[in-house]
């Protein structure tokens, strides 16, 4: 008997699988390759490196962006009282530029200070000095002094006599933000501001040791720009004293810009 002779053409087996089909008549399912986890880090070391993190960007907000200060002194009564917190932008001088009644930060530029807190530290005293490296506290070196800005470079800044209206430009100026109890000079001054040099002082002038008391006494009273740390923004604690540091420029409005 000879065998039947089937004119289709057999299709390969193997042609099905390539395709994905199932060779019974069903769609195959085939299964993709399992990417391997992704091994999960351990939490001591997620925590250390979290932390790390944080405290990095912690220096690096304290270095260019903000710092934290704190007030040790009367000398900027009513505006700021002893042992206010503020924060200070480091954006000014620099990305924005200061005017003429800011209050400003920077460093004591020839021993206006007496001593230094870090010399012989406290327990406290150390623990402020780890915070303030990172900027989670304010500076407890005492290295830095806080006054309004009064003159720039080329201003001639004038006080005829002791209890007289300052003068900047030959403008007199009204300023609100100053002691209410007491004048706004404490001694007679005629200065021009050098190049490169602030003039600065106090709000409670009769007890501010600043540009004009130090300026009287023969000891220079100018204050070079690059001293300058930053302008203060903000009082942020006590929070029953919180209030932004922007009410004095309008007291300059008239100033010319040269003499």
């Amino acid at each position: 008997m000879n065998p039947s002779h089937d004119p289709r053409p057999a299709e390969p087996r193997h042609e099905h699988s390539a395709a994905g089909v199932d060779p019974a008549g069903g769609d195959a399912v085939i299964d993709a390759p399992r990417r391997p986890r992704r091994q999960r880090m351990p939490l001591w070391l997620d925590t250390l490196v979290t932390m790390v993190v944080a405290l990095l960007i912690a220096v690096l907000v304290k270095t260019f962006l903000i710092q934290p200060f704190y007030i040790p002194s009367a000398s900027m009564n009513p505006t700021l009282l002893e042992d206010d917190k503020i924060l200070v932008s480091k954006l000014s001088p620099g990305v924005f530029d200061l005017q003429r009644g800011d209050v400003i930060v920077f460093e004591d530029p020839a021993d206006w200070i007496p001593g230094d807190a870090t010399e012989n530290p406290t327990p406290r005293v150390r623990v402020m000095m780890l915070l303030s490296f990172v900027g989670l506290a304010p500076d407890p070196s005492q290295d830095h002094l806080v006054k309004r800005l009064i003159g720039v470079s080329g201003d001639h800044v004038v006080c005829e006599s002791e209890g007289a209206a300052l003068q900047v430009n030959g403008s007199a100026l009204e300023e609100p933000y100053i002691n209410p109890e007491t004048p706004a000079c404490q001694a007679a001054f005629d200065v021009t501001v050098p190049e490169d040099k602030v003039w600065v002082m106090g709000d409670n002038r009769y007890a501010s040791a600043d540009s004009a008391w130090h300026e009287t006494r023969g000891d220079g009273g100018f204050v070079d720009e690059s001293d300058i740390t930053g302008r203060a923004e903000v009082i942020f604690w006590p929070a029953s004293n919180w209030s932004r540091l922007n009410d004095g420029r309008g007291s300059f409005a008239d100033v010319p810009e040269q003499p």
